[in-house]
């Protein structure tokens, strides 16, 4: 920079612009953790009476990068997609949407052993049977025929221990213990 000024090439004011660079890139933001993380849900409300229960994303959820090491021990959140209709009492919207089915909860797994998407759905079919699936983010429909999906919780029928978390996936973000 001192050469190019001397010789005229730039002037003192873009010396000192050139000065204030940084002389490295940093990252735009911190390096993710060595440890992969997973997205857990828990209950957010029992239905009254119904047999109906709210499945979804609280403060410490993180949809985005995983709220949760995939070292920890968690039941895996299910889902079989009945196309069953709507209850009464319940208001689908884009964040609190209807299931069309049915929740249950495997036995705590470590998350680490759940690979893939298809591990952790045939644990569902292994402790349920055919048509369980882990339950996804987007899995909530609402509208006039329950044609959009929407986000961040869902109803569906089931009981589920009250705080508990539980693995659930996210099929547009790398919040999954696989990622």
């Amino acid at each position: 920079m001192r050469k190019l000024l001397r010789q005229g090439i730039i002037g003192l004011s873009a010396a000192a612009s050139l000065a204030l660079l940084p002389t490295a890139a940093t990252p735009a933001q911190a390096a993710p953790s060595a440890i992969p993380s997973g997205m857990t849900w828990t209950v957010l409300a029992q239905g009254a009476g119904n047999g109906t229960v709210r499945v979804g994303a609280d403060s410490a959820t993180d949809p985005y990068y995983g709220d949760t090491p995939a070292t920890a021990t968690l039941p895996v959140l299910c889902l079989r997609v009945t196309g069953s209709g709507l209850p009464a009492g319940i208001t689908p919207d884009f964040y609190a949407g209807w299931a069309r089915g049915t929740v249950a909860a495997t036995p705590p797994v470590q998350g680490k052993t759940l690979t893939s998407l298809s591990v952790a759905n045939n644990l569902c079919v292994q402790y349920y049977g055919t048509g369980w699936r882990m339950a996804e983010f987007h899995d909530g429909r609402y509208g006039s025929n329950l044609e959009s999906s929407g986000g961040w919780s869902f109803w569906a029928h089931g009981y589920l221990p009250a705080n508990t978390r539980f693995w659930a996936t996210i099929n547009d973000q790398p919040a999954n213990p696989w990622n």
